[in-house]
């Protein structure tokens, strides 16, 4: 019985963590537009570097700089689901033009 027990307990751990990991998620709107996701990512940046190097310090590590980054994220949010909708939407005229000098082609090698 000892191992039922065992089992049960990993995968109730196992969900709570899951389930604490989307709660944070959804709380700090990580799943909601780009600006929010932005604005979480301008929090992490800010409280991170300090909360590390004071591990660090307590530890008596000697960690590197961090790099510096100019990124937006709300100028790169779904870029490639952008791209890929914006390539959809001209398809239709794209596949005409392309059909009309196919057409012509074919009608200058019949000459």
């Amino acid at each position: 019985m000892a191992p039922a027990v065992l089992r049960l307990l990993k995968v109730t751990t196992k969900a709570v963590l899951a389930g604490g990991a989307i709660y944070l998620v959804y709380d700090y709107g990580l799943l909601g537009s780009g600006a929010q996701g932005e604005e979480v990512l301008k929090k992490t940046k800010a409280a991170v570097p300090p909360a590390v190097h004071e591990w660090a310090d307590y530890f008596g590590l000697q960690l590197p700089s961090t790099p510096k980054f100019d990124f937006s994220l709300c100028e790169s949010w779904n870029w490639g689901v952008q791209r890929s909708v914006s390539a959809l939407s001209s398809a239709p005229t794209t596949v005409c033009e392309y059909t009309a000098d196919g057409w012509k082609y074919i009608k200058d090698l019949a000459k």
